[in-house]
């Protein structure tokens, strides 16, 4: 078996937390890169991703400076959390993956929250 990163180790921890906390709900997953932002709505019952939204989009690239910070997070937010509530989700669990809850992740969760998916 090959050696894990801490990164590895972090985002194991997470998910394996994320999962026993979830009951059943699906999970709001987060990756964060240099220059983008991703988040999707899995359910892992069936392995299926639910909805998903990232800076990279066409309606969103348009309108944002760039996709690297708060601002271009929290329009995932509100993209994300529409989409999930049109394919009929409301609760969630939030997966930070490797990140902190701090920066763009934050700002992505809240802008989630505020439109109108509960976690």
């Amino acid at each position: 078996m090959a050696k894990l990163t801490g990164d590895d180790r972090r985002r194991a921890r997470v998910r394996r937390a994320v999962k026993a906390a979830a009951n059943g709900r699906p999970r709001l997953s987060v990756h964060r890169s240099s220059m983008h932002i991703y988040a999707q709505v899995i359910d892992d019952t069936q392995g299926r991703t639910l909805a998903s939204a990232s800076t990279i989009d066409k309606e969103l690239r348009e309108g944002l400076k760039t996709g690297a910070d708060k601002d271009a997070a929290a329009a995932v937010g509100k993209l994300i959390a529409a989409r999930a509530l049109a394919a009929g989700v409301t609760k969630v669990v939030f997966d930070r993956g490797q990140f902190l809850f701090h920066g763009r992740v934050k700002a992505l969760a809240d802008a989630a929250r505020e439109g109108g998916l509960d976690f």
